[in-house]
């Protein structure tokens, strides 16, 4: 069996090699033994990564109304590399939780007490992706601005940073209060970007109003470059970002906009659905009053929330965390958590006032 096996391996080898065939050719007609030629391996590598960089592709197409068929050679897709978010490579991952949160950074607190309740690496300033539009959608709505004015979408709200796709074409008018909705319900980007650009003095001073109101409220982790969260330059801590959630929570228009589980709007007479970003809005056993979801690569998938349980109102924070449902299962597992704390459960540590902390031992610099 094994000589079979290598009989065959050789004589692969030996079809691949030009100067066997070239020797076998010449000997024709001789009598004796042909001498094999070695295959040389630099050779036969290079052969195997052009089969594996490219391929032919069969393609059938109509040439002057006839129908031809063509071969075309295609380049293969390069093999996805893993991407470590901020916090992993801050170290953050490595720490646990009496909870085995997914996420590496979680801050929940008492909305009417500012009791901290629980907190893992809450100080840490990471990329906040699309938890960015919270901010955008607060100062929009604090300044005022005419909702039913229509705006049109331009090339310069096409996303050239992560090349991210929209359903709103370059063309494209909406009102600035469909824009918002969708904006904070789905996390359009081109949405926010046409919103930070129709402001009073364009984006930049919209991002430099953005960077301002986070000063008002004491959110001194937290730095804006943009109204969408497409750039990882974006940064917040777990503990600024509970501020905002408490800001924007005092506006009615960003609870029903954060929270409608779907909504239709009109853009240049077309009427599009969408959907929320956050299934657990539509769930009868939750009781959320405000949210906004977040993801790049940079970030990992991140999540904050008003919600009400057990009769208090809460605010939670859940940045880096790993999986496409891991945020929400966090939330979860962070509910059940909070219910379960009743006089003759609650631990020692909680019922002394003490809440629960855990930070990365070595989590490094505050990654900004």
């Amino acid at each position: 069996m094994i000589k079979l096996v290598l009989a065959t391996a050789i004589s692969m080898m030996l079809m691949l090699d030009p100067g066997v065939a070239e020797a076998k050719s010449k000997s024709k007609g001789r009598v004796g033994t042909v001498k094999r030629v070695k295959a040389k391996r630099p050779e036969l590598a290079k052969v195997i990564a052009a089969d594996n960089r490219e391929r032919m592709v069969r393609r059938v197409a109509r040439v002057h109304g006839k129908r031809k068929v063509v071969y075309q050679r295609v380049r293969r897709a390069a093999p996805v590399l893993a991407f470590l978010s901020a916090g992993d490579a801050a170290g953050l991952n490595r720490t646990r939780d009496p909870l085995d949160l997914r996420s590496s950074v979680a801050f929940v607190q008492d909305q009417a007490s500012a009791e901290v309740l629980f907190e893992k690496n809450s100080t840490v300033a990471l990329p906040i992706a699309s938890i960015t539009k919270l901010m955008t959608g607060l100062l929009v709505v604090q300044a005022r601005q005419d909702l039913d004015e229509v705006i049109t979408v331009t090339e310069d709200d096409v996303d050239r940073h992560k090349y991210t796709s929209s359903r709103l074409p370059v063309g494209a008018r909406m009102t600035r209060g469909n824009l918002l909705h969708i904006a904070l319900m789905s996390s359009e980007n081109r949405a926010a970007a046409a919103l930070g650009r129709n402001y009073p003095g364009g984006i930049n001073a919209f991002v430099t109003a953005m960077n301002a109101k986070a000063r008002e409220l004491g959110m001194n982790d937290t730095r804006y470059v943009d109204s969408s969260g497409l750039s990882s330059q974006n940064v917040s801590s777990a503990r600024d970002l509970a501020k905002l959630v408490m800001t924007a929570h005092q506006e009615p228009l960003l609870r029903q906009y954060t929270t409608d589980p779907n909504y239709v709007v009109e853009a240049s007479g077309r009427r599009m659905q969408y959907h929320n970003t956050n299934y657990l809005v539509a769930m009868p056993d939750w009781n959320i009053g405000l949210q906004k979801t977040g993801f790049i690569n940079e970030a990992g998938r991140c999540l904050v929330m008003q919600a009400m349980i057990q009769g208090r109102n809460v605010v939670m924070v859940f940045l880096d965390s790993k999986g496409k449902q891991s945020r929400t299962a966090d939330a979860g597992r962070m509910r059940k958590w909070l219910e379960a704390l009743k006089p003759a459960t609650i631990p020692a540590a909680a019922a002394a006032g003490v809440p629960i902390t855990v930070s990365a031992s070595a989590a490094g610099p505050v990654v900004q």
